[in-house]
Parts: structure tokens; sequence; C-alpha cells
């Protein structure tokens, strides 16, 4: 489980903001981990997964193909 302590807020921002390092990092160069593997790896409810992963739809970052997965499209700038 990913350790989000040392963020603070909702914890659906704490998990959108450590998402945009990762994808900054490069860990998801093209296809993000599903919502639930997100959730899991989290330890937070899929809803919460969702609404980080809905910020970075608004926000450009990726985009979500219906029965395909997510997908990076733009790095986040720091």
């Amino acid at each position: 489980m990913i350790d989000l302590s040392g963020k603070s807020g909702p914890t659906w921002r704490r998990v959108l903001a450590h998402l945009r390092e990762r994808i900054t990092r490069g860990e998801f160069p093209e296809r993000m981990p599903s919502e639930k593997t997100l959730s899991q790896e989290y330890g937070v409810a899929i809803g919460t997964v969702r609404k980080a992963m809905a910020q970075l739809r608004r926000d450009g970052v990726i985009r979500t193909d219906r029965g395909w997965g997510s997908y990076v499209i733009s790095p986040p700038e720091e």
C-alpha cells in the first residue's frame, strides 16, 4: 500500500498529487493502471481514485477510452 501520510488535504487530492508525481516521473509512459488496481495500491475506495482520475482528465493529463483504459497524453507541469 502506498503511504499518503506526508500529504495534507482530502484523500482524493492526496491520491491526485501522488499520481501527478508518478506521471511526471514517467512511471506510466502510456497506459495507467486500472482504477481497481490503483484503489488497492493506495488502500482507498475506488470512488476516491475515480475522483482523482476525473481531475486528471479535466486537466488534460489523461484520456479515458471506455472499455480500454486511461492513457497519459500530457505530463503535468511542475
